[in-house]
């Protein structure tokens, strides 16, 4: 008869990420630095990612403070020189790559009709572009390893519209494509890419909507679960998606949403 106490040491063991190296884009607050705090507990050593260095040392003695093992790097994400320079050179100083969160987003309301062009190519550089530039600079390096998790931040809005959100919607819409592309043109290389698909999470790019009494009754109206979301609630998932334990999944968008998806 097996030994129930080596059998959840078995089980475990699949989520355990000790001695993996996790980059985690916009990861100084909000769902990125929720989820490098999960992939840590987990036991990787992550990279946070940001533009404004004070606020990556910041959330990097947060989190040094609890025991994970952190480094930092600065950079544009949406620039392509500037990706592949801070990949190669993460590479080089800190190890390789083997999990990549592209959580780097953000969010602009306004009537379609209404929205500006150069805001409608600054949010696609951002939500879009990032996944795509640091994708194929970190699978570069994964494909010649022959293995490697990437998990790309989709959104509900991949699957639902919202009125004022048109082009955000389009922007995760087609990062949930891009990750099937991508496990489709990288799988065969030992590649597992998969997307997050966040529903309405309590962060400071939700703030407004949180506070707004009329849209918090609305959405906790709508979500099965009756609640909006705590970030904290995404780290099994991204556990999941970048451990052993997933190794056949493979295209795939966990949506995490309290069950908006599911209903009308």
């Amino acid at each position: 008869m097996n030994n129930p106490e080596t059998l959840l040491q078995s089980t475990l063991k699949q989520f355990d990420l000790t001695g993996r190296t996790a980059l985690v884009t916009g990861s100084s607050a909000g769902i990125g630095y929720a989820i490098a705090r999960g992939l840590a507990g987990a036991g990787a050593r992550v990279i946070l990612n940001a533009r404004s260095t004070d606020k990556l040392e910041r959330a990097a003695a947060q989190l040094r403070e609890e025991g994970a093992t952190v480094f930092t790097s600065a950079f544009d994400v949406s620039a392509g020189d500037a990706v592949n320079a801070a990949v190669d050179r993460i590479e080089a100083e800190v190890g390789p790559i083997d999990i990549l969160v592209n959580n780097a987003g953000m969010q602009r309301r306004a009537p379609l009709e209404q929205f500006e062009e150069a805001h409608w190519h600054e949010l696609m550089k951002t939500n879009l572009d990032s996944v795509f530039l640091v994708g194929k600079a970190v699978a570069r390096h994964m494909i010649g390893r022959q293995q490697g998790k990437i998990i790309n931040i989709c959104s509900v809005q991949s699957e639902l519209g919202r009125p004022g959100i048109a082009p955000y919607t389009a922007s995760k819409g087609a990062v949930k494509m891009l990750t099937k592309g991508m496990a489709i043109d990288w799988g065969p290389h030992g590649l597992q890419v998969n997307g997050i698909g966040p529903g309405y999470f309590k962060t400071e790019l939700n703030d407004a909507l949180v506070k707004n009494a009329d849209f918090s009754a609305w959405l906790i109206g709508r979500t099965p679960s009756r609640r909006w979301g705590d970030v904290e609630e995404l780290m099994g998932a991204a556990v999941f998606l970048a451990s052993d334990a997933s190794r056949f999944v493979n295209g795939h968008i966990l949506y995490v949403d309290g069950g908006v998806t599911a209903t009308l």
